[in-house]
């Protein structure tokens, strides 16, 4: 049978910077198909020249049997190619039924059906169980999580063949992650193929008919799924043996250092309480829309608290700006680290030192030398793939950007460190050496909230795990007394802690 998309050899690079060498890929009517590697690997590449955003060197393209050449994201959209960048391509300025149905506006003698449209982005919603966000509000407004919602509901409007999802639940819960394990069924009947890049190979595991694996722009192994074993797949993905993703280093937790007592945002949090001790790691889960971000700005400066007390380190500090957390020994990693978290214009080093500029100064001026000697040292330690520490961070993959956010904190000499989401993005290998990062970190004394959506790792690294649910943090007790089962129950909660919100 005639595969439904067919790409060989294609080769892509970027000056010097060979980042597709000759990849072969295909998948059949009807199949899901995990596209595996690492950051940088050129998962991304590969799928941005299929959806139109680059247009390849060398190699052939086929749709249903047919030459295929798609000459800008607009014209493979049409062809039937939906995308889902990893990177979230929303108008932040338009509104969530606008962007759902951005380039594919039903309409009449030139005039946008206005009606359909709310119809048809309502219908994408609610196949997501995401019936509450508000169609008409500015999509910049909503959290990460419900805008990655939306960008997948843009991907289901149409009649796409091929739909490509780059790390679709990076940022979704367990919950949404269920829902919309349940839509891919639903368009695997309908013959629709998804290609799947997801550094969760348990997912892979689940949904995927075969895998194929990326590493440095080769295709080096595609497989059966079901008959696949997770350590082999690993291998191909590094080139190397990784034995523990959960790396366990030995910490001991010592006094309070950091708590909220009934701490309550303009809208999250409503009542958060909790108490973090050095050497501990404090792991907080919760459904979209909890307030686990809400909490971790309020506690950062970013937002305004109107009731609860903050201390740090047994000192009242309920009224602390951002520049008086970061003097107090505090640092934030966001979720958002396009937005919030780096300047995508400026290079790894100025990136990495912005916060703490004053041990590579002298007479008021940087020494260039020893900020990329810092640089390239951080770099080392986290295994950040770049050419040197002078390149635009903007060229990284979003994982190594992600190490670069985490490296700025620990120069900074952070010793509480509040993590949002901090291996988002980022593959299987990288996240091992972020959990050891974080171990060693705590067996240094430091503190580390950590917040995510993925309950293994929270149940494979923290020490606590405190849940919240519609705002309020509802329970906290040792890792070792929580199951995933139990972790999901709190965090749906009951219909008394109910409230009239959707972030």
């Amino acid at each position: 049978m005639t595969p439904r998309l067919r790409m060989t050899g294609v080769r892509k690079a970027f000056g010097a910077t060979q980042a597709l060498r000759g990849v072969s890929f295909e998948i059949g009517r009807g199949e899901v198909h995990a596209l595996i590697g690492e950051n940088g690997a050129g998962k991304s590449t590969l799928m941005k020249v299929l959806s139109g955003a680059y247009q390849p060197d060398a190699g052939r393209l086929e749709l249903d049997g047919v030459a295929f050449t798609p000459e800008n994201p607009l014209h493979a959209r049409q062809s039937g190619i939906a995308m889902i960048y990893q990177e979230l391509t929303l108008a932040p300025d338009l509104s969530v039924e606008e962007n759902i149905l951005l380039g594919s506006e039903p309409a009449r003698f030139g005039w946008i059906n206005r009606p359909r449209r709310r119809e048809l982005a309502r219908r994408a919603l609610a196949e997501l169980h995401h019936e509450t966000i508000p169609l008409d509000v500015p999509v910049g407004l909503l959290t990460i999580a419900e805008q990655q919602v939306v960008e997948i509901a843009r991907a289901l409007i149409g009649d796409p063949k091929v739909i490509i999802m780059d790390e679709p639940t990076s940022s979704l819960t367990q919950v949404d992650t269920e829902n919309l394990f349940a839509v891919i069924g639903k368009l695997r009947q309908r013959g629709v193929s998804v290609v799947y890049i997801s550094h969760f190979l348990e997912e892979c595991q689940r949904l995927c008919h075969r895998f194929t694996v990326l590493r440095d722009g080769e295709s080096v192994g595609t497989s059966d799924m079901r008959t696949a074993q997770l350590p082999e797949i690993i291998r191909l993905m590094v080139g190397r043996e990784i034995t523990e993703i959960y790396p366990q280093t030995p910490h001991t937790l010592g006094a309070t250092v950091f708590s909220l007592k009934n701490v309550a945002g303009e809208t999250k949090p409503r009542s958060v309480s909790l108490t973090l001790r050095a050497g501990e790691i404090l792991g907080v889960a919760g459904l979209i829309g909890a307030g686990r971000t809400e909490t971790l700005r309020a506690c950062f400066g970013l937002d305004r608290l109107i009731a609860g007390t903050v201390e740090v380190f047994g000192r009242e500090a309920t009224r602390g700006t951002p520049t008086s957390r970061l003097d107090s020994g505090i640092g934030l990693l966001s979720e958002n680290r396009k937005e919030e978290g780096l300047m995508l214009n400026r290079s790894l080093a100025d990136n990495l030192t912005v916060t703490r500029l004053s041990p590579l100064a002298r007479g008021g001026f940087i020494n260039r030398r020893a900020q990329q000697d810092c640089t390239q040292r951080w770099m080392e330690r986290l295994e950040v793939r770049a050419q040197s520490p002078a390149q635009p961070i903007s060229e990284l993959s979003g994982g190594n950007q992600q190490k670069i956010a985490i490296a700025r904190l620990l120069h900074h000499e952070a010793k509480i460190l509040l993590l949002d989401e901090p291996t988002r993005g980022i593959d299987v290998g990288s996240k091992a050496a972020i959990y050891r990062l974080i171990g060693q970190l705590a067996a240094e004394g430091k503190s580390i909230l950590f917040v995510s959506s993925y309950l293994p790792e929270l149940l494979g690294v923290c020490d606590t795990i405190a849940v919240m649910s519609r705002g309020v943090l509802v329970e906290s007790r040792p890792t070792t007394q929580w199951t995933e089962h139990e972790i999901i129950t709190a965090a749906i909660g009951s219909g008394s802690n109910d409230v009239s919100t959707h972030a």
